[in-house]
């Protein structure tokens, strides 16, 4: 992965780690289906206008649309209302390090299906990564009391299911991101609209208080609409099984929001947590072992 990847990947960890702030704070009142469908419907409508105005247009044919709404499923549907029944049942920091196997799982995926290799430098990279998201969540995260095997199921099922759309996502790498990004929320929006409407009874839920609207408005335009434009950004450039890197970088940016914005001090094992996830991608990106390797041939 190039320098401009890693600063976008960085930017793409913070935009989704903001997501749980803004969730946090909407879930109080807008029931999580409602909250999903409301998420990828406005941040659809906030990205028409930009896409017009550079002369993007939506896909028109059948068969682009089934695409992406085999993308719309694979990749906010399933993922979204599984992981949010999992935290109904285990706690939100082991569902983190439950969430931070997906780049794993898009590695077997990829080498599966795509017939990509699997590097056992790759491979130790994800596994590295992983250990240091359960190090930074710390023990509490994985205490047996706080969830049921079903909760963990579910959010691991999840992260299989982000394994196989960045996969289904290749077909995609000649569009321009912001045509994917739209085409996804669209049909994201059809596919929950009948299902937030049925689970939620949307159309009884009180007016929520204008903090929750402003929550609701952030994620959708920071966490969902801007996001998304990175995401396909990086997949394009860098590929599916690259972007899936962002679950590793989540814990840490969403523990240096706390940090810096709720004034959460910072525990050792988060600082250790985070170090050891910085060395797994530098495993992954290769250059920094690369070069390490050259100065000791060298030196010998």
């Amino acid at each position: 992965m190039r320098t401009t990847d890693w600063l976008l990947l960085l930017l793409l960890s913070l935009l989704w780690g903001a997501s749980f702030f803004f969730a946090a704070v909407a879930v109080r009142e807008i029931p999580p289906l409602t909250l999903v469908l409301a998420r990828v419907a406005l941040a659809a409508l906030m990205l028409a206008p930009i896409a017009r105005a550079l002369g993007l247009s939506l896909p028109t044919g059948l068969a682009a649309w089934r695409a992406y709404a085999t993308l719309a499923v694979l990749n906010n549907v399933i993922p979204f209302s599984l992981i949010v029944y999992g935290q109904t049942r285990i706690a939100s920091g082991l569902a983190s390090v439950l969430n931070a196997t997906t780049p794993l799982f898009t590695l077997l995926v990829a080498r599966a299906f795509a017939g990509e290799p699997l590097t056992l430098a790759r491979l130790a990279g994800v596994l590295l990564g992983i250990a240091g998201v359960a190090l930074l969540m710390g023990p509490d995260a994985l205490s047996a009391s706080a969830g049921s095997t079903l909760g963990m199921l579910c959010v691991l099922a999840a992260a299989f299911s982000y394994g196989l759309s960045a996969c289904w996502m290749r077909r995609f790498k000649a569009v321009p991101p912001l045509v994917s990004a739209e085409a996804q929320l669209v049909a994201s929006t059809v596919l929950l609209l009948p299902l937030a409407v049925l689970v939620d009874r949307s159309w009884s839920l009180p007016l929520p208080s204008g903090t929750a609207i402003a929550a609701v408005l952030g994620l959708a335009a920071f966490s969902t609409a801007l996001a998304y434009i990175v995401f396909f950004r990086i997949s394009a450039t860098a590929g599916p099984s690259n972007v899936m890197l962002v679950t590793l970088l989540i814990p840490v940016t969403a523990a240096g929001l706390g940090a810096m914005v709720l004034g959460e001090r910072l525990a050792a094992n988060q600082v250790v947590g985070g170090l050891v996830i910085a060395s797994g991608l530098a495993v992954i990106d290769g250059r920094l072992v690369g070069w390490l390797a050259r100065r000791r041939a060298s030196a010998a």
